[in-house]
């Protein structure tokens, strides 16, 4: 909105104004609101989430401080929600389709977590929304990602061209004309440019709707993973909001390199016009989550729920998808992936063995990983991995996984240069 308001301004010749245009000045901003929004009025907001009685209910799986959790102020994710969307109507265009496409995903994805977290709290269901609601509810979002980025004009882009000479990359440059494509940005290969229509060229004259058709399902396997993959990392005080806006400046980082030519030359990947707007809203992302940290970061004063786990993970998914750097998301959530294979392998390790010894056996003490380490080895629970034998405190696991997530960012980023 104030983007509108010091364009007019500028036509004024209003002293100052025209400073509006950059996306450097836009995107400081909205980092300080966000920040200044999630601290200042998230107090309030955790004060009348304490008023309304809205803690959280905590089940006794034996780990240490765990019962101390006991009551603390939930559905904190609303904190998120605004720092995100306020300062990204203040300071971005509101009539770019990728900026749309990411509010439309916060909103979407924050209601599901919000109805959740009221049956929770309110209903007194520990369960909350039934997950085949949720998958629904991610399906659904995914769905209309991936139609509405194949059917709008403005999603477009100018793919980078090596220029090559005795196998050394000596230039890269950008044709003029802007097109619709299903192509993607694939690590550690040389071509770094991978177009989903090959894996349909058997579908002759009808290869460019199915390679659509295969980027939207796409798009939903993704969304509705990464959602649950945050969903599941939500566990510890401060992890999911840490590992989020160490996520988040990346991303931020991978946007603004797309939209900008020379830079995006610079990484040798492809060119997406429009995507700079998107920086701002990573700055919104990262200002909100690092705020919501002065809270949620041990001991936690108020949780974010399903209302922030949810959006968190969906709105990285999105973002990922739409610079084109989906197939980075293994490295660059790969905090989120372990948890959720964790999870996966404890599940189907379980079942099996209960099928063939009739009792089920255990890979981890306890799932989702971080819990883990929580748990003392040889305290009784069968399990195939019994290190470490000395509880790890709360507060270590979320900065050594803060520290994972750092690294496998950096390496994100690097390996756009390693091929």
């Amino acid at each position: 909105m104030l983007y509108y308001l010091f364009s007019y301004l500028d036509q004024l010749d209003f002293p100052g104004a025209g400073m509006f245009r950059y996306i450097s000045v836009r995107s400081s901003l909205a980092l300080i609101v966000s920040l200044l929004i999630s601290t200042v009025i998230g107090r309030r907001i955790i004060d009348k989430l304490q008023y309304f009685q809205i803690g959280e209910t905590v089940r006794n799986l034996g780990l240490e401080g765990q019962m101390s959790k006991k009551g603390t102020p939930t559905m904190g994710g609303v904190i998120i929600l605004i720092s995100i969307i306020i300062p990204s109507l203040l300071f971005a265009k509101l009539d770019n389709i990728y900026l749309l496409l990411m509010l439309f995903t916060t909103v979407w994805l924050g209601a599901l977590g919000f109805i959740d977290d009221y049956i929770k709290v309110f209903k007194k269901d520990k369960d909350g929304l039934k997950g085949k609601f949720k998958i629904i509810a991610q399906i659904g979002l995914g769905l209309i990602v991936g139609v509405t980025l194949y059917l709008s004009p403005d999603v477009v882009i100018r793919e980078n061209l090596e220029v090559n000479n005795n196998n050394v990359i000596e230039d890269v440059r950008y044709p003029t004309e802007e097109v619709k494509s299903t192509k993607t940005t694939i690590p550690f290969l040389k071509n770094n440019n991978f177009d989903y229509a090959q894996l349909v060229s058997w579908t002759g004259d009808y290869k460019e709707e199915a390679a659509w058709l295969l980027f939207v399902i796409m798009t939903i396997f993704v969304v509705t993973a990464v959602s649950n993959g945050a969903n599941l990392t939500d566990g510890l005080d401060g992890l999911a909001a840490g590992s989020s806006a160490i996520i988040g400046v990346s991303l931020g980082i991978l946007a603004y390199m797309s939209s900008h030519v020379q830079f995006a030359s610079f990484l040798n990947i492809m060119f997406i016009p429009h995507a700079e707007e998107l920086v701002i809203f990573a700055a919104a992302f990262i200002g909100a989550t690092v705020g919501f940290l002065w809270y949620n970061s041990y001991p936690a004063q108020v949780f974010m729920g399903d209302t922030g786990s949810l959006m968190l993970g969906g709105v990285i998914a999105v973002f990922a998808i739409i610079i084109r750097k989906e197939l980075l998301i293994p490295m660059l959530c790969g905090i989120f992936l372990v948890e959720s294979l964790s999870v996966m392998m404890q599940v189907a390790y379980f079942k099996i063995t209960k099928k063939k010894y009739g009792a089920g056996k255990r890979i981890f003490k306890m799932t989702p990983l971080h819990h883990h380490f929580q748990k003392a080895g040889n305290s009784g629970i069968q399990a195939l991995i019994q290190k470490p034998y000395m509880v790890v405190p709360e507060s270590k696991i979320v900065v050594r996984f803060w520290l994972i997530g750092i690294v496998l960012a950096v390496l994100t980023i690097v390996t756009l240069k390693m091929r």
